[in-house]
């Protein structure tokens, strides 16, 4: 059905479920008929594509959902996202927090990293994706020029996720350690590693770590 014809709540609801199902092309013409009749990026955003991001990591959480289906709505939202971006610049719509992620340096690998990347741009997050292969003056500087909330680092190799603690020192060396949150994650890493380097908050998969994330934000806003 056109969006076009459907009321307000039935638009939300038919985007959420065309996102959920990876459909590019229906999420973009919902946010544009959604645009169209007046309401400001920051509502389409909200009611469209975080709410149905959010049942999305919901599902991935409880085994729903796998990876392809998820990728394939993170990237539905992603086309939803490139539509709304330059209006929510323009309207200087408020952001829930920054983002600076990035895979360890020597680990190419970077699927997991880019879905929780994808997964935070659409709870809500400025997200600053450094890519593959980060040394720790990399993330330094990302800090530095972006002074995000949260710091996220990935690795898959269990002979690179040791750099991790090579970051956290290098940002407790450099005094920038207590201004940011440090989430650890990837196929190799567990709960017990992040405690023993140092990091915040272990995240085992996207939705938890949006979660956790969202967690940190709150608390922070509240304090």
């Amino acid at each position: 059905m056109d969006p076009r014809e459907l009321p307000d709540e039935e638009l939300w609801l038919q985007m959420q479920d065309d996102l959920y199902d990876g459909e590019r092309d229906a999420v973009c013409a919902a946010v544009r008929a959604a645009l169209e009749r007046g309401h400001g990026p920051s509502t389409v955003l909200a009611a469209g594509l975080v709410a149905g991001m959010d049942i999305v990591g919901a599902d991935f959480r409880d085994g729903v959902l796998f990876v392809p289906e998820v990728l394939l709505a993170a990237n539905a939202m992603k086309a939803g996202m490139e539509i709304l971006r330059p209006l929510l610049v323009e309207t200087g719509a408020p952001r829930i927090g920054t983002l600076v992620i990035g895979t360890v340096k020597g680990d190419i690998h970077d699927i997991g990293k880019n879905l929780v990347a994808m997964m935070m741009e659409g709870a809500g997050f400025e997200v600053i994706n450094l890519g593959i292969n980060n040394d720790a003056e990399r993330f330094l500087g990302a800090v530095r020029q972006h002074q995000p909330d949260i710091i996220g680092m990935s690795a898959l190799l269990t002979t690179t996720m040791p750099y991790m603690k090579v970051v956290i020192q290098a940002l407790i060396d450099e005094g920038l350690r207590d201004q940011v949150f440090v989430m650890v994650g990837g196929a190799p890493v567990t709960e017990s590693f992040a405690r023993q380097v140092g990091a915040d908050a272990y995240g085992r998969d996207a939705a938890t770590a949006v979660e956790l994330a969202r967690g940190h934000m709150r608390q922070k806003l509240a304090s």
